[in-house]
């Protein structure tokens, strides 16, 4: 007998653009992994599902039921979430059929390696790929480092005085400078939009330049996670990172979300080993293709 309409429906695994109806799944998903899930949750509880203020379309993959089962966030970046093997193979057809519209894909280590796979072709070459940056979180306060006092949260007036050190970190850690094409005029809106929000740190030094600095560039209830974080290439060597970092995460932990985390490159073996003796424990693995 040959199946009727509605079981081929339910035999057919499908992907298509969210809407705000599909809010309540979209975040029972995100919510699973709170820590690798922060920066697409942040967007979504922040402004829900609309395209426009989303800014780009979040994929969805329904499983053979029917059921929302994996996420990808397409926008200025490609985010994958809770994406398994099938998932990962329509979100590359979608991604491939759209053509590249973002600036990297960045998201969990395995399932993003599986999506490059699928992608290079016909979005490569990519400019880097940084196919392992351990992912590193806690839940408590630094241990026999002392936060640095002098680090505070950046003023409102003070936007010019950091930028500085904010295009100077972006330009350190991605490879090109954030200044390049408008002018830069992106890369200062979001600087100012974090220190209104009360998310950008930094310790000046008594000639008003950065010594050092850093975001809370995610936030959700679950967790937030720490972004940019720079020293002054004067100060480097003097421990900065790690009483600096340890001033941040008690504002985090006592302000912000019980969870802190961050993710760093593989290779940057000093960063890793201040924050491990921040407290920071390593809890899974990102992978970026930059373009």
């Amino acid at each position: 007998m040959l199946p009727g309409p509605f079981q081929v429906a339910r035999a057919l695994a499908t992907t298509r653009v969210l809407d705000p109806q599909d809010l309540d799944e979209t975040l029972e998903i995100l919510h699973r992994d709170p820590v690798a899930n922060a920066f697409v949750a942040t967007r979504v509880e922040a402004v829900g599902l609309d395209p426009w203020r989303l800014g780009g379309e979040m994929w969805g993959w329904f499983d053979e039921d029917g059921r929302l089962a994996s996420l990808c966030y397409a926008g200025a970046n490609l985010v994958l979430v809770n994406a398994g093997p099938e998932a990962v193979r329509a979100f590359a057809e979608r991604a491939r059929r759209q053509g590249r519209r973002c600036s990297s894909i960045v998201g969990p280590a395995e399932a993003t390696a599986a999506l490059w796979a699928s992608l290079e072709r016909s979005w490569g070459p990519a400019r880097e790929v940084r196919a392992h940056q351990p992912l590193m979180a806690t839940s408590a306060p630094a241990v026999g480092i002392v936060p640095d006092p002098l680090v505070r949260r950046v003023l409102r007036n003070e936007v010019e005085a950091l930028m500085p050190a904010c295009v100077a970190m972006f330009t350190e850690e991605v490879g090109i400078s954030p200044l390049a094409g408008d002018g830069g005029l992106l890369y200062q809106a979001r600087v100012a939009e974090l220190v209104a929000g009360g998310r950008s740190f930094a310790h000046f030094g008594p000639d008003g330049s950065v010594v050092f600095k850093a975001e809370i560039g995610a936030v959700t209830a679950g967790a937030c996670q720490i972004q940019g974080v720079w020293v002054a290439p004067e100060y480097r060597g003097q421990g900065r990172s790690e009483t600096g970092m340890a001033a941040v995460l008690q504002f985090a932990l006592r302000e912000v979300a019980p969870v802190v985390s961050l993710y760093v490159n593989d290779y940057n073996i000093r960063a890793r080993a201040a924050y491990s003796r921040v407290g920071f424990r390593e809890v899974g693995a990102f992978m970026s293709v930059l373009f």
